[in-house]
């Protein structure tokens, strides 16, 4: 028994190193295809395989090496400069911006498919992939409202600050990671029961 479980850990362990090194590779991709200021995310996919296969604990930890990713490669200017630019207004601030939002999406995606998949995990997926996107943009809009609200102001520049937020900060880019995993959710479906056979 305890070697079956001890196999399952490793499983666990082995998948869970796989997934990070997914979403890194696509996140260091997706950094250099950009709409407006900030990087498209198509590392949200992976996150959510992740966490339907091994819980809403691996979906938080694969959110978090999502953000730590973002928080990385800005920081190496990979991004355009923004990361820079809002860790030099509030360090702490971009910090908890990066990683709780994508922490929280990670969990969330997780509770989601859990409630939702013990009777329909193709609902359970569907649903997931909605929920990782719009916490994770949610958050950010949140995020950027409390730590940075001058500067979401100055790059409205007069426009109303909720249309600019909506429109020109997340709107493409959020639209796109919807629709990416709701075109992927058959195939995602497909992917986690295949891998919780082999488990």
């Amino acid at each position: 028994m305890n070697n079956g479980k001890q196999n399952g850990g490793t499983r666990k362990m082995t998948g869970l190193a796989i997934f990070t090194a997914i979403i890194v590779v696509l996140q260091v991709l997706c950094t250099f295809v950009r709409f407006g200021p900030f990087s498209i995310t198509l590392a949200l996919a992976p996150i959510i395989i992740g966490t339907a296969m091994y819980g809403k604990g691996a979906g938080a930890y694969l959110g978090g090496v999502f953000g730590a990713v973002v928080l990385v490669t800005g920081l190496l200017g990979w991004d355009g400069g923004t990361v820079m630019l809002l860790m030099g207004i509030n360090p702490l601030g971009c910090v908890l911006v990066c990683l709780l939002k994508s922490v929280a999406a990670g969990f969330f995606a997780g509770l989601c498919y859990e409630l939702i998949a013990k009777k329909n995990d193709k609902l359970g997926v569907l649903v997931s992939g909605v929920v990782c996107p719009v916490v994770n943009t949610g958050l950010f809009i949140v995020g950027m409202l409390v730590f940075f609200f001058d500067t979401l102001s100055g790059w409205a520049g007069g426009q109303n600050l909720l249309l600019y937020i909506i429109v020109g900060l997340t709107g493409v880019n959020f639209l796109v990671e919807l629709a990416v995993n709701i075109v992927l959710s058959s195939g995602i479906t497909r992917i986690i029961r295949a891998g919780k056979k082999m488990h």
